[in-house]
């Protein structure tokens, strides 16, 4: 399996998935070379709203803030960091440009932006991050860990929660609630 380049996919966390950060989540890959590969874990809503977190960063916001708005758990890995994925890419201090729409910034820029309503069209907030070393998604897929497939926006920004990890499993034609943890052959 070398030379893959899963930037701009989907990681679906099989059923035999047992690390409890990774468990029953879909994962977009925002990044994936040879030095290793960076992601959101996409479906995992904490209890914290934008409104705390620009509370707690000292960050004043608008008063036309959609309210309720819920910050993601991103992943085990810089769990006080945030992170916006968002659309459009826009020109932020530190923006990872994923592919010509989507991009991951993590500087305080777009926080102020988004809490006075001038952000990108679309986001998502998480804190922390999944991080992998080099061949390590590589291996993982080798055990059976994770399913892929190419990304949709559409599922990052306009679907709930709930609805991504089926969502995505669908756009492999396969229902998600009828995963096995066994490794069948034919």
């Amino acid at each position: 399996m070398k030379n893959i380049n899963l930037t701009d996919h989907f990681l679906i966390a099989m059923p035999n998935m047992v690390d409890p950060f990774f468990a029953k989540t879909l994962t977009y890959v925002c990044e994936h070379n040879e030095h290793g590969a960076v992601g959101l874990v996409i479906n995992r809503p904490t209890e914290l709203t934008l409104e705390k977190l620009f509370e707690q960063l000292g960050i004043p916001s608008a008063d036309s803030l959609p309210e309720g708005r819920l910050v993601l758990f991103g992943g085990p890995v810089q769990i006080d960091s945030g992170f916006v994925l968002h659309q459009p890419v826009g020109e932020w201090k530190s923006t990872l440009a994923i592919n010509q729409a989507i991009g991951l910034t993590s500087s305080v820029d777009i926080l102020e932006a988004i809490a006075n309503c001038q952000g990108p069209e679309q986001m998502l907030v998480a804190l922390g991050y999944a991080g992998w070393a080099p061949g390590q998604i590589e291996q993982e897929l080798a055990q059976n860990a994770w399913l892929t497939v190419p990304a949709s926006s559409r599922i990052i920004f306009e679907m709930s929660f709930e609805e991504r990890l089926p969502a995505a499993a669908q756009l492999l034609g396969v229902n998600f609630s009828n995963l096995s943890n066994e490794v069948g052959h034919a």
